[in-house]
């Protein structure tokens, strides 16, 4: 089955985030749908929510500790608080924007991982390595599992070129099986692609050999897109 995972990024509020939760949680009952489905809110929406046992609610970021004096950061404190046992790690935006460099994500997911959590490790690489051809992209995300245990037994891979998330700009099929394939190869473990998937691709992109469902961002913020979407995977 697809695996289906909304990135909802710095968007949304508390009630908005409640109530689209709610309403995915449903139709998932209504129509029988059995696919796993991540819903990742901003950490202000975390929060305590009835749902069934192939939704999961995870957060974005997380700082690695328990608690302590980390301003900005959340720790598992505020996740028990929660129940929340998922995490996004090596996000493109948390390596590029914020400057997490590869020691301090494999830190973060040592601690995570020493915790039994689930966790979707994002790789990736920028628009001037893709450039240089395939060898120079698989040398770079090949980088990006420097201190990352990959046999660990709650990993989900996430492969979201840079040069398409947000962008508008989707891999053609030969970009993303040619990664995958190489990824499938090496490590044994569910591999999502991530990358402007919205509503009219994503069927296709799943249905793809290597690729084992989404990590969406943009596409998945809007409630009916969002829920076409699983629609569209559901039998893949």
């Amino acid at each position: 089955m697809a695996i289906i995972a909304s990135n909802f990024k710095t968007n949304h509020t508390r009630k908005s985030t409640k109530d689209f939760i709610n309403n995915v949680n449903d139709f998932l009952t209504s129509n029988s749908i059995i696919s796993d489905v991540y819903i990742f809110p901003t950490s202000t929406a975390l929060d305590t929510f009835d749902t069934v046992s192939n939704l999961t609610i995870g957060t974005q970021n997380a700082y690695a500790t328990a608690k302590g004096s980390y301003t900005g950061e959340i720790g598992t404190e505020q996740l028990d608080e929660f129940k929340i046992q998922t995490i996004l790690i090596g996000h493109s935006e948390r390596r590029h924007i914020l400057g997490e460099s590869q020691a301090e994500i494999a830190k973060k997911f040592a601690f995570y991982s020493e915790l039994g959590y689930k966790i979707i490790y994002c790789i990736g690489e920028p628009l001037e390595v893709k450039e240089q051809g395939i060898e120079k992209t698989l040398e770079y995300v090949y980088e990006q599992f420097i201190g990352i245990d990959i046999n660990y037994k709650n990993l989900i891979l996430a492969y979201e070129p840079v040069w398409a998330i947000g962008t508008g700009i989707t891999a053609i099929n030969t970009d993303i099986t040619s990664v995958h394939k190489a990824l499938k190869s090496k490590i044994k473990k569910p591999l999502l692609y991530g990358g402007s998937v919205k509503v009219t691709n994503v069927e296709e992109i799943c249905s793809l050999d290597g690729v084992d469902g989404a990590l969406i961002g943009t596409a998945s913020w809007n409630l009916e897109d969002f829920k076409q979407i699983i629609k569209n995977t559901k039998d893949l």
